[in-house]
């Protein structure tokens, strides 16, 4: 049982990292991206750039905590 315990905290730490938000932002971006796919529409450029602002978003959090 340790050993799944500490195979799944290392995925969660892994995914989630120090940034919850950036991993909530990817996740909401990849579920955006098919959606749009779903329907129909050529959404493949959506995941990089909302990748993009979620990192740059993540980066301004953490520069404000640290100053």
């Amino acid at each position: 049982m340790k050993k799944i315990g500490a195979f799944l905290m290392f995925w969660y730490d892994f995914i989630v990292g120090d940034d919850w938000l950036a991993a909530v932002g990817v996740v909401i971006g990849l579920g955006a991206t098919a959606a749009l796919v779903h329907a129909g529409v050529n959404a493949w450029w959506l995941l990089p750039v909302w990748v993009a602002v979620v990192f740059a978003l993540s980066i301004r959090r953490a520069v404000a905590k640290a100053g």
